[in-house]
């Protein structure tokens, strides 16, 4: 879901997105989508100040749990490139927040020929992971309080 709202809610005008109080605008919120288990995966990130998609990737075969960690390491890695080392991550994903905490997809995934592109993206992050240190705060996104991340692909 791509916002194009230019008129901020009066509340916040740190963004033009409806955003909760408790959410900081200064952020990237990241999420996967998965037609099936596995099955078409593909990921994105929407700048919460903006409403504007700051990447994508995908569609290949894999897991919505593989697309939302490889979400969150995307968005590190760009932001340590860009210089963004204070701008938060907001993923819906618990599992996802703990295998980035942990450094390691911990997939159940069957490595086949099918997935095997999928995994040397994986060995790429988790590569990445453990050659990198961030300070930017990665934060579960309240989907029970706050609704659907802004990063959601709208398709449940």
């Amino acid at each position: 879901m791509i916002i194009d709202n230019l008129n901020p809610p009066d509340y916040r005008h740190d963004t033009v997105l409806p955003l909760p109080m408790e959410v900081r605008a200064d952020a990237w919120a990241v999420d996967a989508a998965c037609s099936g288990n596995p099955g078409p995966m593909e990921y994105q990130a929407i700048d919460l100040q903006t409403g504007a998609r700051v990447f994508h990737f995908g569609p290949m075969k894999g897991t919505n749990n593989i697309g939302e960690f490889l979400a969150i390491v995307h968005a590190l890695a760009l932001m340590q490139q860009q210089g963004l080392h204070d701008k938060a991550i907001y993923s819906d994903s618990y599992n996802a927040i703990l295998w980035v905490n942990k450094r390691k997809c911990k997939t159940k995934l069957e490595r086949t020929p099918e997935t095997e592109p999928l995994y040397q993206i994986i060995l790429r992050a988790e590569r990445w992971l453990n050659t990198h240190t961030w300070r930017n705060p990665i934060i579960k996104w309240e989907t029970q309080k706050w609704g659907e991340v802004p990063a959601d692909f709208g398709r449940k």
